[in-house]
């Protein structure tokens, strides 16, 4: 018994002979060890997710329809370039009439068989281009503002119609043919100051004098008139 207490002296006595600085170290060791197994095993957990994110994958963003639909409405704005290039088309010249128009005969041409041809000359006396196309309307006329004597001219249409445009102080003629009165026995003769002539299309007329004579009575035909040429 007096042994175990000396020995157990003795060990005390050896341990208290051992420094502090080396049970400073131990517990530093001790204490660095538990930090390092601490942040092992935070290593290998699972990290957090930042609050508020989402796991979702990021999309593309869409451009909104009022963003897609401006350069359209620019361009429906814009004028095209054929739009503004392309210019009205001149407008075309209207029809010659009786006021824009002066008129008169040439009878040289000559006659046979107790017939006269001459030429009936229509001339542009206005300030604008017009057209001149087709027959004259022809009577023999007791004056100026008199009615037709007799039947009015006929066409004679061996001449192609054609499609004059007049300029200002042009002409155009068509022939007539004029057959003697005396050439018909049942003619009722009455004289005529000259013809009334009504331009194509149109109801107006003009007055050339040159005297002749006329057949009262329907169904004598003294008149022939053919389409108007260009001079």
């Amino acid at each position: 018994m007096l042994l175990a207490v000396a020995e157990l002296t003795h060990v005390t006595a050896k341990a208290r002979l051992v420094p502090m600085w080396t049970q400073r170290i131990k517990t530093g060791l001790v204490t660095t060890t538990a930090a390092a197994s601490l942040l092992l095993l935070a290593a290998c957990g699972p990290s957090p997710s930042p609050a508020g994110s989402s796991s979702a994958p990021p999309t593309s963003a869409t451009p909104s329809a009022s963003a897609s639909s401006t350069p359209s409405q620019t361009a429906t704005m814009t004028p095209s370039p054929s739009a503004t290039a392309t210019s009205a088309a001149p407008a075309a010249p209207a029809l010659c009439k009786a006021g824009s128009l002066t008129a008169t005969t040439d009878a040289t041409g000559g006659g046979a068989a107790g017939s006269v041809y001459e030429k009936l000359i229509l001339t542009n006396s206005g300030a604008t281009n017009c057209v001149l196309e087709g027959f004259a309307g022809v009577s023999l006329t007791a004056d100026a503002n008199g009615d037709p004597i007799g039947e009015p001219a006929t066409r004679e249409t061996t001449t192609p119609v054609t499609r004059i445009e007049l300029a200002p102080g042009k002409s155009a003629w068509a022939e007539i043919r004029y057959t003697q009165a005396g050439n018909y026995g049942d003619c009722t003769r009455v004289p005529a100051a000259g013809f009334r002539i009504y331009p194509p299309n149109d109801t107006a007329s003009l007055f050339v004098a040159e005297p002749h004579d006329a057949c009262s009575n329907a169904g004598i035909k003294l008149l022939t008139v053919t389409a108007f040429q260009a001079v």
